[in-house]
């Protein structure tokens, strides 16, 4: 079976790496190896990805001590625990048949780990019937180390339709995200975009804007956009444990040189810091992180890659 749909078949057909693709699509597969077993439970995080009870896409981030997620089978894992209290995702991940998207990655070593499918609920937490399983390349992400767990906290600090200015310098100041998308279908997909900070541009207090850089051809997040334009995004702030999560829609535009870049329009945003988190050390930037340009949007630019902020 080809594990491409219609919208990601069409971006590599525009952008001619069919062939590349169809290697690349040979690693997606509904089993959970060994090797993938072994580094779920050793993760202290587990993005997650999934559409709220209004239709809205959203990312959220759930924290454990490792081994609150683990493969309990050849093609399922089990996660412990739950979202806290005011997640936009709370209710979702209480619904059995949610189909969800995660992500597993570690700053430690670089490595990521992508997991979708249907859940069921269960009693200390929830599952998830695999689907698709995948690994990707550590290009773009910045390693960091795991400082401390912070007990207390506010828990929802804001709700809003649009960023406040510091929730503008936030994402300005950001080198990673995930991005929760769906191609239509029902599937859900989770996904990582890392670079230097400045390469998410803040155009208004309800548009963002960011390249999207060279990676391993799949384009299944392009691909979903290009069928279903929902999507939510999750900025972690890694040296507080605070979380920006935003829902809204975004759409590709094409360069005639064969480059790509996202418009995303803000439609909700939540602004939490919950108690429990996990603080990380500042960055050892990608060394694949391109530099990013000065540009209106991002008045600190430009900046530059392997470097430790």
């Amino acid at each position: 079976m080809d594990p491409y749909h219609q919208g990601s078949l069409a971006v590599q057909e525009r952008l001619g790496v069919r062939e590349r693709a169809e290697h690349a699509g040979r690693s997606i597969r509904p089993g959970i190896r060994d090797v993938a077993a072994a580094f779920l439970a050793l993760q202290p995080h587990l993005v997650v990805g999934a559409a709220d009870g209004a239709g809205r896409l959203w990312a959220s981030l759930l924290t454990g001590a490792p081994g609150f997620v683990r493969a309990t089978g050849p093609d399922r894992i089990a996660v412990r625990g739950g979202l806290p209290d005011g997640d936009p995702l709370t209710g979702a991940l209480a619904a059995d048949g949610t189909p969800v998207g995660t992500i597993a990655l570690d700053p430690r070593t670089r490595r990521r780990m992508r997991l979708n499918g249907a859940l069921t609920v269960t009693a200390g937490g929830f599952a998830v019937a695999a689907e698709e399983v995948f690994s990707n390349c550590p290009k773009y992400l910045q390693q960091r180390r795991p400082l401390d767990l912070v007990a207390g906290g506010p828990g929802i600090v804001r709700r809003s339709a649009l960023l406040t200015p510091d929730q503008e310098r936030a994402v300005r100041a950001a080198d990673t995200f995930f991005i929760a998308t769906t191609g239509g279908a029902g599937g859900v997909d989770a996904s990582h975009r890392g670079g230097m900070p400045g390469f998410v541009q803040v155009l208004s207090p309800t548009e963002l804007r960011w390249p999207d850089y060279p990676g391993n051809a799949m384009f299944l997040t392009l691909g979903n956009l290009a069928l279903d334009e929902r999507a939510g995004l999750l900025f972690p702030d890694w040296e507080t444990g605070g979380l920006l999560q935003l829902s809204g829609r975004a759409r590709t535009a094409y360069a005639a040189d064969g480059s790509r870049s996202v418009r995303f329009r803000v439609e909700a945003a939540v602004e939490s810091l919950h108690r429990g988190r996990l603080r990380w050390s500042a960055p050892e930037y990608s060394p694949a992180n391109p530099a990013v340009p000065a540009h209106p949007a991002n008045p600190g630019g430009p900046h530059r890659g392997s470097t430790t902020r």
